[in-house]
């Protein structure tokens, strides 16, 4: 089984708005939150700081942990570690161009409930209530999907 380790960043305005990425994957798109693979030789902080960069433009600060999961995909063969940050904008100016994976299509701001409503399963996941409060850092494992 293929080992897949990634870093996300949950990051939040001033009014508690979160920023979220559009990913496209073949036919697909989605919203998500700013991360990516870790890379080699990277840690999970590394990986999160630097993600959100190339995804978002902006450089960031991480502010505490969220969760540590893990998922195991039967169609890929792949078992996921995702370590989730939660992370404050130092300064940058907001763009997806940088994205080496050319991946990103938009970038937008969103209130919980919109973010809720754009990303269920992973508000679901993250033990997010609709106000986004930080809850105490967990470990999950969600099971093979």
């Amino acid at each position: 089984m293929r080992k897949i380790h990634v870093a996300l960043v949950w990051i939040t305005d001033d009014a508690g708005n979160v920023l979220l990425v559009k990913n496209v994957k073949g036919d697909r798109t989605y919203w998500d939150l700013p991360g990516g693979a870790v890379e080699e030789g990277e840690t999970f902080e590394q990986a999160a700081v630097r993600e959100a960069r190339e995804e978002t433009g902006l450089h960031v600060i991480l502010t505490g942990l969220s969760s540590l999961r893990e998922k195991i995909f039967s169609e890929t063969g792949s078992h996921a570690v995702i370590v989730t940050f939660f992370a404050q904008i130092t300064h940058g100016d907001m763009s997806c161009q940088g994205d080496p994976d050319q991946d990103i299509t938009e970038l937008r701001w969103a209130d919980m409930d919109t973010a809720r409503r754009l990303m269920p399963a992973l508000f679901e996941e993250l033990r997010l209530s609709s106000a986004g409060d930080k809850q105490a850092p967990f470990y999950a494992y969600h099971g093979t999907v």
